[in-house]
């Protein structure tokens, strides 16, 4: 089952993907921000190709755990996209990743230019691969491994 990772940022929306085993977590792509109704076409059109059931929001919480102004605009999003498409949406603690992904980059001595070019696909990598050892964490509880 494809889950797809979305960070969502006021101008950009990056975009991940997972394998079909729900294992491995792969950059998509940008979504540079229109308006709701080509946002939602690309989302759609990712859902399609990919076949994807399950969507994860980054969810940008402080650092103490409380929500705020991001946080509550994700949650209006995610109740967006509830209503427009057929798949599980579901959020998840995003804190972190940007810097995370900012680090990673410059470690590999991208460039300013190019760091801003895949920014948030890389974070939305970050958020989903967070929520996939979530998940194998828990699937795995019981089993004998």
């Amino acid at each position: 089952m494809r889950i797809l990772g979305l960070d969502i940022g006021e101008k950009n929306i990056g975009v991940a993907v997972s394998d079909p085993s729900g294992l491995i977590a792969q950059g998509l792509d940008v979504i540079e921000r229109k308006n709701w109704k080509k946002d939602l076409q690309r989302i759609r059109h990712f859902l399609k190709e990919y076949k994807v059931k399950e969507i994860v929001l980054g969810l940008p919480r402080n650092m103490d755990g409380t929500l705020g102004i991001k946080a509550r605009e994700i949650l209006e999003f995610k109740e967006k996209i509830d209503k427009a498409v057929d798949v599980k949406v579901t959020t998840w603690d995003e804190r972190l990743t940007t810097v995370a992904a900012q680090r990673t980059l410059l470690e590999a001595d991208v460039s300013r230019k190019g760091r801003k070019k895949v920014i948030d696909k890389l974070a939305a990598v970050f958020i989903l691969e967070g929520y996939l050892r979530y998940k194998q964490r828990t699937t795995d509880k019981g089993k004998d491994v």
